[in-house]
């Protein structure tokens, strides 16, 4: 018996990471956008991110980002919650005033965003915000509260999206796992 192998497509070289702050003082999880799904800087190797919470369901623990149907905004573990800046850094822009989606039904682009930039010339783009509490020209620090979770532009369902680029490169993100926390539910167990 042979073991035929297809010829593999060569690995491209993998894109540069950058480190961040998480987006929340909370348990989350987050969905990459790989390689080519989106082209535009800030979408590009961007991250979808939620809030989470142990909910008990028929005597089981499950890890889940809304309780009951999720239907209503106010469902989700996520909405409203602060929404922290991933570095050190300048706001540069700001946009809000979108209009507010309900779960499961996407709004129109453009969603309401932050976007920041480090002294190394690397920027954080935020989306999906609502309530910002800075300004154009502020300084932030990594952990700030910058904004609350909303549910606005292109989006189903309460998060936030992340993506980071230096110059015309998109960065991967990923969170300094030194600065999360357990959260309470999930301690002692």
């Amino acid at each position: 018996m042979s073991i035929q192998t297809m010829a593999q497509p060569p690995l491209s070289a993998p894109p540069a990471v950058i480190v961040a702050a998480p987006p929340f003082d909370a348990f989350f999880s987050c969905t990459e956008h790989f390689q080519g799904q989106f082209e535009a800087l800030g979408d590009a190797l961007g991250t979808d991110c939620f809030v989470q919470r142990m909910v008990e369901v028929d005597g089981r623990a499950w890890l889940r980002a809304h309780r009951g149907d999720g239907t209503d905004n106010a469902d989700w573990f996520g909405w409203r919650q602060p929404v922290l800046s991933p570095c050190d850094c300048v706001v540069v822009r700001l946009r809000s005033g979108a209009a507010t989606n309900s779960p499961g039904v996407p709004g129109a682009p453009p969603a309401d965003f932050v976007v920041l930039e480090r002294d190394d010339g690397v920027h954080f783009l935020i989306a999906h915000i609502r309530e910002p509490s800075v300004a154009v020209g502020d300084l932030v620090r990594a952990g700030q509260a910058i904004a609350r979770v909303g549910n606005n532009g292109y989006s189903r369902s309460p998060h936030v999206h992340l993506g980071a680029w230096r110059q015309d490169t998109a960065l991967q993100i990923r969170f300094d796992q030194s600065m999360m926390r357990l959260p309470p539910e999930l301690r002692g167990k």
